[in-house]
């Protein structure tokens, strides 16, 4: 095997890395929503949907989402080497590492610390005013917030990335970007919606792992190999 057969073998395997933890991260995203218990009729959330194992399983495939996600972009950066998405690549990479280590610590709350209240035998009104504190402190919701901020702006630089690089199709990355953007505001609206914005996500992540197994590498694009 010749020097460059094993540079293109090796590029293979950084595809499919890479478009594995997309799909990964997409999926994970949509399971999150999709399981997650909600209260009727648009009700705040209480002890029911608290002390639901399915609590537990919607809230970890969110953070399992996050870390995929950013690992994906980790490949994808390494795909993008020497072309014109690597600085924008390396932006991505960078945004959303901050962002998901500023993210995740109120997820770990969100997990674990209102599930312990949906078992702990208090009242509805109790478990919610101590629901509402824990979310909603000035700390947490700010970093929280800011952490999601620089996801979106990472997913959007790796939008950016994948366009200036020419590897995949110039507007695969946007439908990823656009469900990123729009993790905060989905926070707002009913369950439907709220599925709804996991599907686009999915669907955004699923878009760049084709894109990616279907790609060139950098070398191949150049001397038509």
């Amino acid at each position: 095997m010749t020097v460059s057969d094993r540079i293109e073998s090796r590029t293979g395997v950084a595809r499919i890395c890479a478009a594995t933890l997309f799909t990964l991260a997409g999926v994970l995203f949509v399971v999150y929503p999709v399981v997650r218990p909600y209260a009727a009729g648009g009700s705040p959330d209480g002890r029911a949907e608290f002390a639901s194992p399915w609590w537990l399983v919607a809230h970890l495939a969110a953070v399992g989402g996050f870390i995929a996600f950013g690992l994906a972009l980790v490949a994808l950066s390494g795909l993008l080497k020497g072309t014109g998405g690597e600085r924008a690549a390396v932006v991505a990479v960078a945004a959303s590492w901050i962002g998901i280590g500023l993210t995740l610590p109120y997820y770990g709350a969100e997990t674990f610390a209102l599930h312990t209240l949906g078992g702990s035998g208090l009242d509805e009104g109790t478990i919610t005013t101590l629901a509402e504190s824990v979310r909603m402190g000035a700390a947490q919701a700010t970093l929280f917030a800011a952490g999601l901020l620089l996801i979106a702006v990472g997913a959007a630089a790796a939008a950016v990335a994948i366009a200036r690089s020419r590897l995949l199709a110039g507007w695969a990355g946007i439908p990823m970007a656009v469900g990123f953007a729009l993790f905060i505001p989905q926070f707002y609206v009913d369950a439907p919606l709220r599925i709804g914005h996991g599907v686009l996500i999915g669907f955004g992540c699923a878009v760049v792992a084709l894109g990616v197994l279907r790609s060139q590498s950098p070398r191949s694009t150049m001397t038509g190999a």
